[in-house]
């Protein structure tokens, strides 16, 4: 079975600072761009960064750029999202996705929570 599996959200303070995981099995991993999204109660789903096959390339959602980083480890089959200096604004539900051509993946969603 096809399987993306998050973890490391949770609750932080404005400026405070998060990682999260997801780990994948099931498919062929390193052939797969990946991406993160989120979604704030709401709104509708934004593309946050996304990571290259081989992790050559990366692009950002410009309000996260300079403060979220994200990046691979095909061996792990494991992709990473550092957040830094974390907003209010950053509050969603934050989804993992893997894509290839049609192909494409999903994680459950895990909930980040940036609040005084």
């Amino acid at each position: 079975q096809v399987q993306l599996v998050e973890s490391g959200g949770g609750l932080v303070q404005p400026g405070g600072s998060l990682r999260l995981s997801c780990a994948a099995s099931g498919f062929t991993f390193s052939a797969y761009a990946m991406s993160w999204y989120r979604q704030a109660p709401g709104k509708e789903r934004e593309l946050v960064a996304t990571i290259s096959d081989a992790g050559g390339r990366t692009n950002y959602l410009d309000s996260v750029k300079g403060r979220f980083t994200i990046s691979r480890d095909n061996a792990k089959k494991t992709v990473y999202l550092q957040m830094n200096s974390l907003k209010p604004e950053d509050t969603a539900v934050y989804y993992c996705n893997a894509a290839l051509w049609r192909l494409s993946h999903w994680g459950q969603g895990t909930q980040v929570t940036v609040s005084s």
